[in-house]
């Protein structure tokens, strides 16, 4: 009897993180097939005198990124939305950083809790995926945050591989981009998205997408193992 085909898993994320999930996907035994519907672009603003802030912000690795070509700068304490975000800004240099192991309602959350003593500069995209300031004012903070776009995420001239049996949806843009493949392109794959955000857009077109339970790469990637897995059993 044959041994059934590794499953082929599009993954739909940004370099370079695209790369790092395609390394856990074949310690999983799978087999990624990457090719992201979106790009970074790194941006180039002059940052605000960084002695006023107290702390930092990141929503993700790619502000990591970017922020770190800006400046060589790494006293500040830092707050992230997630682990990965927190492991990128310990990689380049960063010691004193606290986790929110969430989304941006998480981060909201952590600020207004255990505020810095003092101002706040953000890290973001130049289209950031919510309003960082009114989620945390909503959480009952009261903490000043100043914004700094240093990147920005554009659609990449790509179309769907020529063959996959899974897709991971990392974000609420890549999930409105792989949308507009519409549900005859879609039907057949398992779909795993990292949030109802990124989601929605899928379900819009009458998909049924496998929503991970908490907004990190091990809880999607375990979603994704899972679907694949109902899948495969007889009827």
């Amino acid at each position: 009897m044959t041994a059934a085909c590794p499953a082929r898993v599009w993954i739909t994320r940004t370099q370079p993180g695209a790369g790092r999930t395609a390394e856990r996907l074949r310690d999983l035994g799978l087999t990624p097939v990457i090719a992201p519907l979106l790009t970074v672009e790194p941006l180039s603003p002059s940052l605000p005198d960084l002695d006023q802030f107290a702390a930092l912000v990141f929503t993700s690795p790619n502000g990591v990124d970017a922020y770190a070509a800006l400046t060589p700068r790494r006293d500040h304490s830092v707050l992230t939305v997630g682990d990965a975000t927190a492991d990128a800004a310990k990689g380049i240099g960063f010691s004193n950083i606290r986790s929110a192991s969430g989304d941006l309602t998480a981060l909201a959350r952590l600020i207004a809790v255990e505020p810095p003593a003092g101002p706040i500069l953000a890290a973001v995209a130049e289209t950031p995926v919510g309003d960082l300031a009114e989620a945390v004012r909503l959480a009952g903070g009261l903490a000043e945050i100043t914004t700094a776009s240093v990147y920005r995420t554009t659609p990449a001239p790509c179309s769907p591989p020529p063959a996959f049996d899974a897709v991971l949806v990392h974000s609420p843009r890549a999930g409105r981009l792989l949308a507009t493949l519409g549900e005859p392109a879609l039907a057949h794959a398992v779909i795993a998205c990292i949030s109802a955000a990124a989601a929605a857009p899928l379900t819009a077109q009458g998909l049924s997408p496998a929503l991970s339970n908490a907004p990190n790469e091990d809880a999607l990637l375990k979603t994704l193992q899972e679907a694949l897995g109902n899948r495969e059993q007889p009827v």
